[in-house]
């Protein structure tokens, strides 16, 4: 028996329709049925569902005469279904990559449950994704009610005489039956499986009217039949989603609040508890006084007005003493023995301002060093090292009296650069996609960046570190500035790829749980304007497979992404997202598949293989922009092995095509380019210039 049987009805839904039905064609665990309902949909989308039919023979089309409705199509599909489990999923939403293989897996662990619930997260029409909000662990009545976050074992939809309501609120009444039924077995799987579409017109949720009413009726229709313990424990769930469509301007209108109100007060009165409501919503419902709902909803929001405006306030005062202490200690001589170290706006403590700050600390001690951080970032500070949190006083006063600067990035709030102040920019990777001034070009990936700022930041450098000659001449160029020279001395966090030895990469893979004997490859993709949240174009889970068991996958996403890539556990593959060292990673791996991440450009120190896996490189050179063309194979461009597809990377290493003599070659050339100052001593080299510089070596 095929295992999954998704049910997707469709009307009006052309513009999603083909991205939805790929997304469940595309699974990693294939053992699936899908039926495609076409609720006479005026549109397109029955020549797009047999389009699909035709080149998939696991998709069935079903065809209704007559529009009926999400409800009746939905039911039309179950009938149709042959899987041991049914998935109802909309024709604009989404099955996330690699759902149905952790379903399966949570059904398998549950020994088969009736109904298995599951997350789901939310996209916008801007494409932000955020997170649904559900907690699982609670009551499942708490829950988004809803048909496509979780699975019914076929048998039991049928023998409980499940079924869709015909009309508005369709699937309120059989997803709360199944929750309540007696003795269904219900399990969780705590893992986003569904991406839920929030469209910004043309669906029933973002259309307000009289239809909404249809939710007294549903709840009605399920109170009026529950036995009392059901009857009590449903009752506060009811009213809470009552109150919520209530308060949602897109589904009732200011018009007809007080009808519905009165709607809901009549259910909850004739089936709600006799003593007193827990909650305000609840006892407005249990008077029936639309005015004390209203009072209590007015309160609500004036209160939430009042803390806002009380907490912009104080954080306006706080800003203007900050601002009067900071001029006061800008008076104040500066301390030639103090640094001030920031780097990726912030974040921690990494990249080339912390191997300046340790090799500071042992070649010139009388230099006093304190990092930037913000608050939410403070907990990766190391024991030992002393921070100030961005925009607090100390911040201020370090930055009035620090004689040295030292950012990969840039120092928050905006700062007086005084005379005798020295500024380190050392950038955070050499450029392959356009920067500083050649962005304008690309207006897509400037998301407002202000360019005079950015020439207001760069009159305030004094020294630009350059990894290499052709850094040099692109920082030159895209910020242009006489305040500053360059300071070709190569990227002191690529230090360690020279100074380490054997013990220190067999300590880094037993920190990351590395058995001995597997080959580890880094996956390091980088963030794209035209994307968000982490979306690899890669499937890992299948990737391994192909692989096989003597391969361990690092998975690093960019930290523009959060602390985790969002995995599935999976014995082949480690999230490295939130490691607080990329160079031990790249210690760690035998070779590096990444795209256009500059991190290729450090990886080139270690002499070993590097596999560009680049699908959509003509998308990010059109939006963002490159220097030269990565996938050229002119030596000096292409470092190693190329592939465009996941067929094409997955046969680079099923073949051995991603170390040969002629990968070998190009990363020589590669290496010769972009690397020529790294040796192991670029920091002491900074340390010299900076901290010592007329100072002779001990």
């Amino acid at each position: 028996m095929t295992r999954f049987s998704v049910v997707v009805p469709a009307h009006r839904v052309q513009g999603y329709l083909r991205e939805c039905l790929d997304s469940v064609l595309d699974q990693t665990f294939d053992d699936l049925q899908l039926i495609v309902v076409d609720d006479a949909s005026p549109d397109a989308s029955a020549a797009i569902a047999a389009e699909c039919a035709e080149r998939d023979p696991r998709v069935q089309l079903v065809r209704v005469p007559a529009h009926a409705g999400a409800g009746p199509a939905r039911n039309i599909g179950a009938d149709h279904a042959t899987g041991a489990y049914l998935l109802f999923l909309d024709g604009d939403d989404l099955l996330l990559p690699g759902a149905l293989e952790a379903i399966a897996g949570a059904l398998d662990e549950a020994a088969d449950p009736d109904v298995l619930l599951f997350g789901h997260d939310r996209v916008d029409w801007w494409e932000n994704v955020r997170a649904g909000g559900d907690h699982l662990a609670g009551d499942p009545l708490g829950v988004t009610v809803a048909a496509w976050n979780r699975v019914f074992a076929r048998d039991f939809w049928h023998e409980r005489r499940l079924a869709f309501s015909d009309g508005p609120y369709e699937d309120v009444v059989p997803v709360r039956r199944a929750t309540l039924a007696e003795g269904a077995r219900t399990a969780v799987l705590d893992t986003a499986c569904v991406r839920w579409r929030e469209r910004r017109g043309g669906s029933f949720a973002t259309t307000p009217g009289r239809d909404h009413f249809a939710l007294i009726g549903r709840y009605e229709e399920l109170l009026a039949a529950a036995d009392p313990a059901d009857r009590a424990r449903l009752v506060p769930h009811a009213a809470a989603h009552l109150l919520a469509v209530l308060d949602d301007a897109g589904r009732v209108t200011p018009g007809d609040r007080r009808d519905f109100f009165r709607g809901a007060a009549r259910l909850y009165r004739t089936y709600g508890p006799a003593d007193a409501a827990a909650n305000p919503g609840e006892r407005a419902l249990a008077t029936a006084s639309y005015a004390a709902y209203e009072t209590h909803r007015k309160n609500r929001s004036r209160k939430n007005g009042v803390a806002r405006r009380l907490k912009e306030r104080k954080k306006k005062l706080r800003a203007r003493a900050m601002r009067l202490a900071y001029r006061t200690d800008l008076r104040r001589p500066l301390d030639p023995h103090l640094a001030v170290y920031g780097a990726y706006w912030n974040r921690g403590i990494s990249c080339n301002p912390a191997a300046i700050h340790a090799k500071a600390r042992e070649l010139a001690p009388h230099v006093r060093g304190v990092w930037v951080v913000s608050g939410r970032n403070r907990h990766r500070v190391p024991d030992g090292v002393e921070y100030v949190v961005e925009g607090s006083r100390r911040y201020w006063q370090a930055m009035a009296r620090a004689t040295y600067l030292i950012n990969n990035s840039s120092f928050p709030g905006g700062f007086t650069k005084r005379p005798g102040q020295v500024y380190l920019q050392t950038h955070h990777g050499t450029p392959l996609k356009k920067m500083g001034l050649d962005q304008r070009r690309y207006p897509a990936g400037t998301h407002g960046i202000s360019f005079q700022k950015i020439l207001d930041h760069t009159d305030q450098w004094d020294f630009s570190l350059s990894a290499n000659p052709h850094s040099t001449e692109v920082w030159e160029r895209v910020y242009p500035s006489t305040a500053y020279q360059a300071l070709e001395a190569g990227y002191p966090r690529n230090d360690v790829y020279f100074t380490a030895g054997d013990e220190d990469v067999a300590r880094v893979r037993a920190e990351l749980g590395i058995a001995d004997g597997r080959t580890v490859l880094l996956y390091a993709p980088t963030h794209r304007d035209y994307q968000k949240g982490f979306l690899p174009r890669l499937d890992l889970e299948r990737f391994v497979r192909v692989l096989g068991p003597a391969y361990t996958v690092l998975v690093r996403a960019h930290y523009f992404y959060g602390a985790d890539a969002g995995l599935r556990a999976h014995p082949q593959l480690v999230d490295v997202t939130g490691h607080p060292r990329v160079e031990d990673l790249c210690l760690a791996s035998d070779a590096l598949v990444t795209d256009y991440s500059s991190l290729m450009f450090d990886y080139a120190c270690l002499d070993r293989p590097i596999v560009t896996y680049a699908p959509d490189w003509q998308a990010y050179r059109l939006a963002r922009g490159t220097y030269f063309d990565l996938l050229s194979g002119r030596p000096g461009e292409t470092p190693g092995a190329v592939a465009t597809t996941e067929d094409e990377l997955a046969a680079l290493f099923r073949d051995g095509r991603w170390d040969t003599a002629g990968t070998a070659q190009l990363r020589k050339a590669f290496r010769a380019r972009f690397c020529p100052y790294d040796d192991g001593r670029a920091a002491e080299r900074v340390v010299r210039r900076l901290f010592l510089a007329g100072q002779p070596r001990s």
